[in-house]
Parts: structure tokens; sequence; C-alpha cells
């Protein structure tokens, strides 16, 4: 039964006041206080509908990293620092150890990225079958940078952990409540490994591929085409090639997941052994490349022999 006056509330602040001393703010009292003058960037996701299999395996380190990798990895495209995060997480049932089991593990990961919790709420839905842990994620731009995609260069793509925390409304509209292993493995976190070159390896353009996976490039084409070749050496994992044996479009495939490949880097042919040296233990490759044209997306498909056009 749900208790409202939330009495493990002192267990849980006791938690998230280790992170009330980074290098980026302090917290006194209910006020945040600043150690920076950068402008901001705000950002705000969660792991959506992969909720239902990470509850029923109760995979909450596993949610806690997705729910981070989600903004974290989108912070990375616009050059951004995080220093603080609000949390809003959403469970089924009145559940103290589940609680604490993932504010535990969000406090850990918080420590680790000197990121303090300045806010967060627990709310119970007794109608809800799955869980939710959406994040509100603020950073500082220390020194603003163009996402620009240049003819002439290529295009360094990072090896996804599998389906990443997007696409599942499909995965439950194909597989319905059966649950395989690759649905509760964790997104992978590329802030940690790009963002300290940032400075270095001419990096000209990124976009994370999530939500929307490769039509995000959408917009972000200026008189350039982008063309991803078949022939580079990231595979999609086999949940991938099922998910396509089950009847899913090239087109749909690419619009939907990413497909073996969850960040895109574009910068000059003469850096790329650098970049990937350095991004190790992540797997980089080059995917393809970016050439004078009309904004297009032209993907040869890895399931067949057709090519998508965006």
């Amino acid at each position: 039964m749900y208790d409202p006056t939330k009495p493990n509330k002192k267990e849980i602040l006791d938690l998230v006041v280790q992170t009330w001393n980074t290098p980026h703010v302090s917290v006194e009292g209910n006020l945040v206080v600043k150690k920076f003058s950068f402008p901001e960037y705000h950002h705000s996701d969660g792991i959506g509908t992969k909720g239902l299999y990470l509850w029923k395996s109760r995979g909450f380190k596993q949610a806690v990293t997705d729910a981070l990798a989600m903004n974290l990895n989108d912070l990375l495209v616009v050059g951004a620092t995080p220093y603080a995060l609000v949390d809003h997480i959403i469970i089924p049932r009145d559940d103290r150890q589940t609680i604490y089991e993932i504010m535990s593990a969000l406090v850990d990961e918080c420590k680790k990225r000197n990121l303090a919790i300045t806010g967060g709420e627990t709310a119970i839905h007794n109608d809800f079958d799955s869980m939710e842990i959406s994040i509100s994620m603020l950073g500082f731009v220390e020194r603003r940078r163009l996402n620009q995609f240049r003819a002439g260069d290529v295009l360094v793509g990072l090896e996804s952990n599998g389906l990443h925390a997007s696409g599942f409304t499909k995965i439950r509209e194909v597989f319905g409540r059966s649950t395989r292993p690759e649905f509760i493995k964790p997104t992978f976190i590329y802030w940690d490994s790009v963002f300290p070159l940032l400075g270095s390896c001419s990096i000209q353009g990124m976009v994370n591929i999530t939500g929307g996976a490769f039509s995000r490039f959408k917009g972000l084409l200026d008189n350039v085409d982008l063309i991803i070749s078949r022939d580079h050496s990231i595979e999609p994992q086999k949940i991938f090639y099922d998910l396509y044996t089950k009847g899913i479009s090239d087109e749909e495939m690419y619009k939907t997941f990413n497909c073996g490949i969850g960040f895109v880097v574009a910068l000059p042919r003469m850096w790329v052994d650098e970049f990937i040296h350095k991004i190790r233990p992540l797997r980089g490759s080059i995917i393809g490349e970016l050439t004078a044209g009309q904004g297009r997306i032209i993907i040869q498909s890895k399931f067949s022999d057709t090519s998508v056009v965006y």
C-alpha cells in the first residue's frame, strides 16, 4: 500500500547529498550555487517503453544507465559539460527497496561525472505495469561549436550495444510481452570517451543515433549528401536481423533502430586513425562519406541489396 509520507525520504536524501559539492556547483539548503559562468544547454529524456522490460527483469542499474545515456549522448552533440540533473521516477507500486536501488545506482554514476542531483520526484502509478526514469539534465558550454557536415569529410560510426533505448514501441508491437536478453542491455554512454577529444582530432559533426535513428541527419546537411556504405565493418547485432525477418522494411529499420551504430562523427580523413585509437575500448570504423549534393541521406542497407534514401 502506498504511504504518502514517504518514510524512506531521509534515506534517499542521505544518498543524494553525496552529489552536492562538485567542481561545477554546490547545493546550499534548497539553492544551487554555480561555480561557472558559461552559456547553458538543457535536455530531457527517459527510458520510455524499454521500461516495461527493465521492470520485469528488475534491471534497475541498466535503467539508470539508459536514462543517463539518453541525455549525456545528446549533450555531447553540442559539446556541453553536464553539471546537474533532476530525476522523475515512476514505478507501479510502492517499493522502498526498488527506489533505494535506483537512487543508489544514480548517485554512483553521478559521482563519477561530477553531476549534482538537485531535485527529483518519485511517483507511484498503480495502473502502470512498467517503470520510467526520466531525467532533465543541465550542461554548460565553454566553447561554442558548429555541428557541421562538410563535403570531403568521412563518417566514423561508433558501435552500439544493440537496441539501446530507442524503438521499443516497435519492439513491443513485434514481440509482444515476450522478453529477450537484448531488451535490457544498457545504452552505451559515448560522452565519456568522445567529449575529451572535442579539442582535438578536428571533429566537425556529431549525431546521436537514437529516436529517429539515421533520419536525425535531416536538417544538418547543407549542400552535401551523406552516404553510408554497405561495406563497412560494423555489423548489426542479431536482434536487428531478427527484426528485419519479421517484415520490417529497410527504410523503417534505419529510421527506427541504430542497426549496430550508436553514434556518428564526421571529421577529416587525416584524423580518423587517431580518433579511432583514442576512443578505445569503444569500437569505431569508417562507415561512409560526405559529398557535394542536395542534403540526401543515402544508406546502403546491411539487410539487403537495396539503398534507403531519406
